[in-house]
């Protein structure tokens, strides 16, 4: 088994490679955020097309079915009951404007869902997570090296 720079796991390795698996590291993360908000992007507007799609449906159906479905359903209501046509005409119209109206609410359940759909967001704060992680990480403590002749040079501020 070997570490992402190819190097042993477990064995002592120098900041150089450490620094550069780090880095290695890092850009996939924002590389697979970045796939992610696009996949949730991809989603909510999915979403938000079938909900306009709804809507359009609802009102194409509202619109072109009017003159053709009120006079079937008018004469049809009359043909059965007996009752006078005006009234039968009124009937025909309210059958249609149940039919539109489910469709709305369809096309409104589906804008809700395309509304609370927070992908970007959930990408945004996992990115920002992220970054408070890495801005409050703290380097591990180094040991100063075992010398016996460590000589003290002392700088000139000149």
């Amino acid at each position: 088994m070997s570490a992402p720079d190819g190097s042993p796991v477990g064995a002592e390795r120098s900041i150089g490679q450490l620094f550069a698996s780090a880095t290695t590291e890092m850009s996939a993360l924002v590389h697979d955020e970045i796939a992610l908000a696009k996949a949730q992007l991809k989603q909510d507007v999915k979403r938000g097309a079938v909900s306009s799609g709804a809507f359009s449906a609802a009102g194409a159906v509202l619109i072109f079915s009017l003159p053709m479905l009120n006079f079937a359903l008018a004469y049809g209501i009359r043909t059965w009951s007996h009752w006078n046509l005006a009234i039968c005409f009124v009937l025909s119209f309210a059958a249609n404007v149940l039919v539109a109206g489910f469709l709305a609410l369809i096309g409104l359940v589906f804008a809700k869902k395309a509304k609370k759909g927070k992908g970007p967001q959930k990408v945004a704060a996992s990115v920002k997570e992220t970054a408070g992680v890495l801005q409050n990480a703290k380097p591990h403590p180094r040991t100063a090296p075992v010398s016996d002749a460590v000589e003290v040079v002392a700088r000139s501020t000149s």
